[in-house]
């Protein structure tokens, strides 16, 4: 397999702009009175959803999120993400992201990654005034989910939830894919939404859908994907600008990016096949496995979530974890 990076990683923001007969005043119009250029070299790469550590009476432990953060950095990470489905979103109240969000961009003042801050919300009026907040932080990007995690959407109404977020905030937008949004539908909202320059596509087969987007002739959307980077290697084969994994193993993702881009693809296989051995076992333990495994690391005090529907690990699950965990500690970097 060989890299074949197609036109989108090689095109700024006013690019984006004029390809789409769109003008400053226009945008102006939008809400949005400037916009920063977009150094697309600081969006390719790993980026893990940063994972929320809770204490032992269920508040969010910050400064564990915080210690959270640096250890990210150290791994060699490309940008951070939260809070998305792995930092259990849905089940923060608002005060709580407001104040996390907060705490993310300044304890990465100083540091490598390139920092994404979620904004989505259960409604349109909710993810304006997240969208507004992180106008006033000022992290390079922000993502968004629509209203809900999956099923069949109206997309009428998903194009207008994005207009209202992009209207908000004219920081650039991930869009994250879910549901029945396609390829073709992103690429139509990225045409009246200016600030949608990127994609973490997860709605869908990654493979399909990455040859779709290529196939379309079109370099505004920059394609990443989730999944707990399942399909790496051959997604990258096909020009994949990043991918948005869990925390927890994290310096897996790394090395295998680095070796691909290196050329050394035998040693990227290597390690992505230890990164399988915990994705493996996410499909078993869910959720509470992605905080047991920081907790291992000696960044969470705990493993505690939020999700009621979450099965609690037992010890057998918790023996089989740390089994893991130990065989892939000598390619952990921290």
């Amino acid at each position: 397999m060989t890299d074949n990076l197609p036109t989108p990683h090689r095109r700024d923001f006013l690019r984006v702009l004029g390809a789409a007969g769109l003008s400053w005043s226009l945008w102006g119009e939008m809400g949005c009175a400037s916009a920063p250029a977009v150094d697309l070299k600081k969006f390719q790469g790993i980026f893990p959803i940063v994972q929320t550590p809770y204490t032992d009476d269920n508040k969010i432990a910050f400064d564990e999120l915080e210690k959270e953060v640096k250890f990210l950095d150290k791994t060699g990470v490309h940008g951070i993400v939260w809070p998305q489905r792995a930092s259990e979103y849905q089940f923060l109240t608002f005060e709580e992201r407001i104040e996390g969000a907060e705490l993310i961009v300044n304890a990465n003042k100083g540091l490598r990654p390139t920092v994404v801050i979620g904004v989505q919300g259960p409604d349109t009026e909710t993810a304006v005034k997240y969208a507004k907040h992180a106008e006033k932080l000022q992290p390079d990007a922000i993502i968004a989910l629509p209203t809900r995690d999956s099923g069949e959407f109206d997309l009428d109404e998903v194009l207008e939830y994005y207009k209202a977020v992009g209207k908000a905030c004219g920081l650039p937008m991930f869009v994250q894919t879910t549901g029945n949004m396609s390829v073709e539908f992103v690429l139509k909202m990225a045409k009246e939404v200016p600030t949608l320059l990127f994609v973490k596509d997860e709605a869908g087969n990654s493979i399909d859908r990455i040859h779709e987007f290529n196939a379309s002739g079109q370099d505004r959307v920059t394609v990443f994907t989730g999944a707990h980077g399942r399909n790496l290697p051959d997604e990258m084969s096909l020009g994949l600008a990043g991918n948005m994994p869990a925390a927890g193993w994290v310096e897996l993702y790394v090395k295998a990016w680095n070796f691909w881009k290196a050329g050394k693809h035998n040693e990227a296989l290597d390690v992505f096949s230890k990164a399988m051995l915990f994705v493996t076992q996410a499909g078993v333990y869910g959720f509470p496995l992605l905080n047991y495994a920081l907790h291992l690391r000696g960044i969470f005090t705990n493993w505690s979530i939020r999700r009621p529907d979450a099965k609690p690990l037992d010890e057998d699950a918790m023996r089989e974890i740390e089994r893991v965990y130990e065989f892939v500690k000598p390619e952990l970097v921290v």
